[in-house]
This record gives structure tokens, sequence and C-alpha cells, in this order.
């Protein structure tokens, strides 16, 4: 049973027959279909169907001599909006199966985001012509819980300091890249100064009144981030099978925009525009050729 089937509105699955009738559903009464007809093991497919806004189930499995479809593996997935970056990206293969994960060094998080790729299957049919353009990448993420933070007090031009110090660390960042000597070593000092004020301010504030954001890898699988973002818009909507209700959240981390699904049984809070969200997520990506 996959561990975010209830971030798309699937909670009171607890049965293997429960789910195998949810994911027929998917087969017979699909959304979108893709097929590799000249995968080497037969025709791959991939199917997916929508239960809510931009969420739902996708089935991946191969067709026999006999035209039976087998089940290889199957997730959840909620599809975001716009572009996340238009960085470079990197994908390879899952060991044991027919899937693929992304890894995307982008310079306002800091670390290489590495994500699960929603359209593995378009992927394939592109890495067939022998040539892949990828244009960009839009980033989403199913979370398991969450919480509804407090903003941090801030005034228009803190606001204005805090986005020209991103800007100048990111520049500072790529230069650091290229072997600037001078730019590792003022991004050395900066990184002095942050820890000497977090160290002095700690002392009598709350850690998330000083760290406004963060966006960093939780647990050991690679593709799961703990995030601090925040609310710039939001939305409810149900499930249309199970009638749960979901909540699709646009967020602000690190600079970087995308949306997160969860389960409103799963949120503790209320949202609201400017607030924060605190969670886990399972972070996925989705390609744009």
């Amino acid at each position: 049973m996959h561990s975010y089937l209830k971030a798309v509105g699937f909670s009171k699955i607890k049965k293997r027959e429960e789910l195998k009738e949810i994911l027929l559903d998917v087969i017979r009464n699909y959304d979108e279909k893709i097929a590799v007809e000249d995968h080497e093991d037969g025709v791959f497919v991939e199917f997916s169907k929508n239960y809510g806004y931009d969420c739902g189930i996708t089935v991946c499995g191969q067709y026999d001599e006999n035209d039976r479809f087998h089940v290889e593996y199957y997730f959840p997935f909620f599809r975001g909006t716009g572009i996340t970056t238009q960085e470079q990206v990197t994908v390879e293969r899952h060991t044991d199966k027919e899937s693929f994960a992304g890894a995307c060094d982008d310079l306002r998080i800091g670390i290489t985001l590495i994500f699960y790729l929603q359209n593995g299957t378009e992927y394939m049919l592109e890495n067939q012509k022998g040539r892949i353009s990828i244009q960009s990448l839009t980033l989403s993420g199913l979370a398991g819980e969450g919480r509804i933070l407090l903003p941090v007090l801030k005034d228009k031009e803190a606001v204005k300091v805090e986005k020209e110090t991103s800007n100048n660390r990111n520049h500072l960042i790529a230069a650091a890249r290229n072997g600037d000597e001078e730019a590792m070593e003022s991004l050395t000092m900066e990184d002095m100064d942050t820890y000497s004020m977090i160290s002095h301010r700690i002392v009598n504030e709350d850690i998330l009144s000083i760290v406004d954001s963060y966006f960093m890898p939780y647990g050991i699988q690679c593709d799961q981030y703990s995030i601090l973002g925040e609310i710039l818009d939001f939305h409810f909507f149900r499930n249309e099978m199970s009638g749960e209700e979901l909540l699709c959240m646009t967020l602000e981390s690190n600079n970087m925009q995308f949306d997160v699904c969860i389960n409103k049984a799963d949120l503790l809070g209320e949202p609201a525009i400017g607030r924060r969200f605190r969670g886990n997520i399972w972070l996925q990506g989705q390609l744009h050729f």
C-alpha cells in the first residue's frame, strides 16, 4: 500500500481488494493513456486518472503476447501549475522498475533537488527519438502531514533587503561553482555571520521566528523533504470517489514556488494567505519537452 495514497484522498483503504478495485477503475476509465510500443519487453503502458483537482493515480504495466495487461506498479500523483525552474535536469531510471528519478541543481535551494518523475513514459518516448530537449520543470508535492504557522512579522524594507540578499547569494553561488575563490570566501564569511546571528537570537527567540522558510531532505529516501513556506494561494476540493476533502496550496519556500496537496484530516491549523505551511512532502516533477 502506497504511503501517500491518503494525500490524494484514499486514506480509508485498508485491504488489497479495495486497492485492486481502484486500480481497475483507473485502467478501465482512464483520463490519459500513453504507450511505448517499441519497449524491449513488450508494450509498456501508463494509465492515469484524476480523482480531484489535478490529483489521482497512475498505473503502469505491460501487455503480454495474449494482449493481457499486467500491472507492474502504481503511484499517486499531484500535478502542479506554472514553471518551477528552467535549470538543467538529469534523469535516471530506478533499479527495480521502469520508473525514473530526476535531479536538478537550483541555486535558490542550495542543494540538489531529487524528485520522482511523473511523466516517465513520456520521457521514454522522447528518449526513443534519440534526442531529448528538456525545456522546463514543474515541481509539486504530496504531503503526508503538516501544520499551519503564523507568518514572521516583517516590514516592506526588510522584505526588500531580504530579496536583494538572496539574489546576491545566488550570484555568489553561481560564481563559486565556476571556481571563483573570492565568491567562495564571501559565502564562507556569510555563513559564519549567519551562524553568529542565530546563536545570539536563539537564546530569547523561537527558531521558527528566525527561520522564515526552509527546504531540506527528510528521512533516508532521497525524494522526500521537510519544508516550510509561505502560502500564496490555496483552495479546498474533494476526491470524486472517496469524498475526502483535500487542500491544494501554492507555496513559496527559499524563493521557489510550487504546489502541495494534503488531506485536510492530516493538516493541523487553518490555512490563510500569508501564513506558513510546515510539513513533510514527497517531491514529484513533470518535465516539459
